[in-house]
């Protein structure tokens, strides 16, 4: 799981600095915003999204290194990772009891940005061309008040299985452009999926063992190992553990507002049960920080966020 979180992360910053359409292809040059996205997740205690780091900050969250992950947990980890990535300048947001509240993602992207200041668009001049934007369109990306969002949605769709009654939202969620795949798996073997196709579903399984890669010389990675040398694998959704997490990048606040309307069309879809609620305002039955007597910092809103999280809960079956 540690690792099927650092590639739906890895498609995030694809997405942010390479750009949606962006393709590898063997033996090519590729431009310096991709090895830089590499070298964020390499094998190494200082890298922003390494395996090491993210069993470290698990420790925060309950799980000591070497204890197994859940798809909440993993995300929890990856959120708190990500405020110490200035170059990437990405709000994460984990909606928590099936509610996705609008006002909230508004507000984390829109708020701060001002303070990231220029170490979230480092060497601005080198990288409008690799980014694939004109010149005149990466400085209205600097001036945007829009930090770009990745949601991540834990759910849990079923209790010891997946209820077939949210098979067709879960195949629409991966139709959206917005779309970065779901992490889950079947039981005790985590997997990163990305599409589907009639009714499987097509992931990736990080379960392989290969050399560890080193920088060369040239501060450049042998990439090769990072990517697909086969095609990816496929399962029954019917095989599909419960507790998932789906994950959506968001660019610009207009990718956010068409992500919305196509959230409220998919609940008119027939046959389709909603996965979670979209709603403008939290709803007055949900629980605020004053409860629980917290203020409203960031390492409060992390206690909320625990207070509230029940994916490691064991389940009992009780026989009437």
């Amino acid at each position: 799981m540690l690792r099927c979180g650092q590639m739906i992360f890895a498609q995030a910053l694809v997405c942010r600095h390479l750009g949606r359409d962006w393709r590898w292809i063997k033996g090519k040059r590729q431009m310096d915003n991709y090895f830089n996205v590499l070298n964020a997740f390499i094998d190494k205690k200082d890298s922003y999204y390494s395996i090491h780091q993210i069993a470290q900050m698990g420790v925060g969250e309950g799980k000591s290194i070497g204890q197994w992950y859940g798809p909440n947990t993993v995300a929890q980890v990856l959120k708190k990772l990500a405020t110490f990535d200035t170059w990437s300048s990405l709000a994460v947001h984990i909606a928590m009891d099936n509610t996705v509240v609008m006002e909230e993602i508004r507000r984390l992207c829109q708020s701060n940005f001002s303070c990231a200041g220029a170490a979230a668009f480092p060497a601005v001049e080198s990288d409008l061309l690799y980014n694939g934007y004109p010149e005149e369109a990466g400085v209205r990306d600097r001036l945007s008040l829009w930090k770009p969002l990745v949601l991540l949605i834990p759910l849990r769709l079923g209790l010891t299985e997946i209820n077939e009654a949210y098979i067709e939202t879960l195949k629409h969620c991966f139709m959206m452009p917005q779309s970065l795949g779901v992490i889950g798996g079947k039981p005790n073997s985590a997997h990163y999926f990305i599409g589907y196709v009639g009714e499987e579903l097509i992931y990736l399984d990080p379960h392989t063992t290969q050399p560890a890669v080193e920088p060369n010389e040239s501060g450049c990675l042998p990439d090769e190992s990072f990517h697909c040398q086969h095609p990816p694998c496929r399962m029954s959704i019917a095989e599909l553990d419960p507790s998932i997490a789906v994950g959506f990048f968001c660019n610009t606040e207009e990718d956010f507002n068409d992500w919305c309307q196509q959230i409220k069309k998919l609940s008119l879809v027939r046959g389709a049960l909603p996965m979670f609620e979209l709603v403008e305002r939290q709803p007055s039955h949900f629980s605020n920080p004053d409860v629980l007597n917290l203020t409203p910092d960031s390492s409060d809103a992390d206690r909320l966020e625990r207070f509230f999280d029940s994916e490691d809960e064991d389940f009992e079956i009780l026989s009437l």
